[in-house]
Order: C-alpha cells, then structure tokens, then sequence
C-alpha cells in the first residue's frame, strides 16, 4: 500500500457540504479554538463530548471516517510510545500488574490513555480542517487572518502563502518518498531488517534524493510563479472574495456553546 494513502493532513476531500462552504476564517479559528480547548480542558468526560462533536461534523460534511481515521496509521508508533511511556512511569493509585521493576499503575493507564486520545483527537480534527478546505481557499483566510499584523510589518501574504504551499507538498513529497523507496527495494535495499539504528541508516540513501527532489520542485514552483507574473500583497486581486454569511455566524455560536459544555464537563462533572 503507499504511503501516500495514510496520509490526510494537506489532502482536499471535495463536497458541496455546509462545512464546505463555510468561510475559510470559520474554520481556522474554529479548528485553533478547538485545539486550545482540548488543552484546556481534563477528563474522559469532557473527550468523549469533543470526539462526538468531530464525528458529527465529519457527518455534515459527508467525509468517510475511514478517511479521517487513516491519518492515524503514521502516527501509531507516536501514539503507542506515548501510552506505553505514561503507563509504565506515572506512578499512583491502584498496583495493577508487577514484574521486577516494571510496573503498572492505575493513574498511568489512565493518563496513558488520555493522552493517547488527546493525540488521536488532535489529528482527527486538524484532518477535518484541511480535508474540508482547499488550498486557495486555506490560503485567502490565513493572509486575512494574519492581515492585521501587516501595519506592524508582518508579511501576512508570504507566511500565509509559505504555509500553505508546504501543507500542499507533505502529499506530493510522501508519494515521492514512496517512489523513490520502492525503486530502491528493487534494486535489492533493505528497509526493514536490522535493529532501529541500523534501519535509521537504511534510511540515509532515501533522503538524498527525496531533499534534491524537493528543491527541484521548489525552483520549478519559483519559476511558474516568476513567469505567470505573480505579484503578492495587498495589491493582489482575488477571483473569490471572503465574506461572512449567517451560516458562519451560526457554527461560531454552536461552536462555543459545545466548547462551553466541554469546559463545563472537564471542570465541574
């Protein structure tokens, strides 16, 4: 299987879905307020309300689950050592199981495992957003977003445009990737033997020539864009112009009563 189909974060999922159309913005500050208040807030409890509330607009926006979950399959690794590495050190409450000086604990199962689907929601979510948004679309919201630091010499166009160009190639660079190590597994390489330093240096011949890729690719991007005259800034006129609608207003209030009862959740139940 590539790789390539593992991977959700950069990749557009097109639909005609009312998240779809919301506004860019909308998205973005609903997606950052999600993230603070997934941090902010403690408990299963108040988790289980927030994974609800991704799977409910994963619905509305009519994007498989499978799709969404199958942004996990690179970080399971991440996700399992997280586990593993709170579930054998924090130390509190009921001795579960013991051999030697391994031992587990009940708060580390439980702080293992919360911090496990605090990973899993973190990825889900930013999924959705980018699934959800094109990147023009990603890209006018970042620039009018950041737009007011540019009276303070904030260059609001070019990290707007930096960052999206770059979420727009982890897809194209991991298919490269791909490439590039099934042609080297057929000329005889060998990628997964050996202990984890070993398989790190196996690895060394890939990344060659995936970096002079990307830089080809980069130069090839600064030249199209050179020669279709492209001029960023406040001058730059837009095919599509962002505007509010009542439907943006709406998802902002659902959003923050849902995020409140969240806060309520983690701070009072």
């Amino acid at each position: 299987m590539s790789i390539l189909k593992n991977v959700t974060i950069g990749q557009y999922y097109p639909g005609d879905s009312v998240v779809h159309r919301l506004d860019p913005r909308t998205k973005l500050v609903l997606s950052f307020a999600f993230i603070i208040v997934l941090f902010l807030v403690n408990g299963f409890l108040p988790y289980l309300w927030l994974a609800a509330l991704v799977m409910v607009v994963a619905q509305i926006a009519r994007v498989p689950l499978k799709i969404m979950l199958r942004g996990l399959s690179p970080l399971k690794f991440i996700i399992a050592l997280t586990f593993l590495l709170h579930l054998f050190t924090t130390r509190g409450g009921t001795v579960l199981w013991q051999l030697g000086f391994l031992r587990i604990e009940s708060n580390g199962l439980a702080q293992g495992a919360f911090l496990a689907f605090r990973l899993i929601l973190l990825v889900v979510a930013t999924s959705l957003l980018t699934l959800t948004t094109s990147p023009i679309a990603l890209t006018d919201g970042l620039e009018r977003i950041l737009s007011p630091g540019a009276r303070f010499g904030l260059p609001a166009h070019e990290l707007a445009m930096m960052m999206t160009i770059a979420l727009r190639f982890i897809p194209t660079l991991i298919e490269e990737a791909d490439k590039i190590m099934r042609a080297q597994l057929a000329r005889g390489a060998d990628f997964e033997s050996g202990g984890l330093i070993k398989r790190a240096k196996s690895l060394l011949p890939l990344l060659v020539p995936l970096f002079v890729s990307a830089f080809r690719r980069a130069d090839e991007l600064a030249m199209a864009m050179e020669a279709r005259a492209y001029r960023g800034g406040k001058h730059r006129t837009r095919l599509k112009v962002l505007k509010y609608t009542a439907k943006d207003f709406w998802a902002y209030f659902l959003a923050a009563l849902a995020f409140g009862i969240a806060y309520f959740l983690g701070r009072w139940v």
